[in-house]
């Protein structure tokens, strides 16, 4: 029998957490090497903010060792380390640690340019102006649409690993996910001729035709479609 390799990593990691829960502290560090990057990822979509990020990373993986013995293993360990992650985010927010807007130097828009720009300066500040705008519409949405998002669309959990996470179903997910396009793309059109925030004004100038091309290769680069 053929053993596909997300099968093979969801074994490992069973094998892992059953050894943590055993008092075995190696393995839990194997978890952390594991799952580190995709829950700073997380955080860092949510709070925009590299420190909040890393606190919440911590936060997320202390919780997750004292509580290790609780996990049941009714579902994959990496949602039970999302939920934990995502409601010390959400506290975050709520506790007034989140930025409203995506400042130049947002490292959300630094990364995305980073990966398009391909050396170019003159790209780079092109595609800047469209990710700001695109983070801005996204900050914009609601919790429940911005945290469905980024868990299925930023982060690549199926519907089905989403629904297990966020504690509803797959077609609420689905819904979410078409609302939460819906949302965005018609802020990206008044973003489009509205002016960015004061402090992004010295960004790159460009024709409305190429401003246009550059918010539609925003989209796809940072919210592509999802079945």
């Amino acid at each position: 029998m053929v053993v596909s390799d997300a099968e093979r990593r969801g074994r490992e990691a069973a094998s892992l957490v059953d050894a943590a829960k055993a008092g075995d502290g190696k393995a839990f560090e194997e978890l952390v090497r594991r799952y580190r990057p995709r829950i700073f990822a997380l955080a860092l979509h949510l709070t925009g903010r590299p420190s909040d990020a890393d606190d919440i990373t911590q936060d997320a993986f202390l919780r997750a060792y004292n509580q290790i013995h609780k996990f049941e293993g009714r579902s994959e360990f990496f949602t039970w380390l999302y939920r934990i992650a995502l409601h010390r985010a959400l506290n975050a927010k709520r506790d007034g640690k989140r930025r409203q807007a995506a400042p130049l130097e947002d490292p959300r828009v630094a990364a995305a340019v980073a990966v398009d720009a391909h050396g170019d300066p003159r790209k780079a500040l092109e595609l800047q102006e469209s990710y700001i705008h695109l983070l801005i519409a996204f900050d914009g949405l609601s919790e429940t649409l911005r945290t469905t998002v980024v868990l299925t669309t930023l982060q690549g959990l199926s519907y089905k690993e989403a629904a297990v996470v966020l504690e509803t179903s797959e077609g609420t997910v689905a819904w979410r996910v078409h609302e939460a396009r819906r949302q965005l793309a018609a802020a990206m059109e008044r973003l489009q001729t509205d002016p960015l925030p004061e402090r992004a004004k010295a960004s790159h100038r460009s024709t409305q035709r190429r401003r246009a091309e550059r918010i539609e290769l925003a989209m796809a680069r940072l919210l592509p479609q999802t079945p």
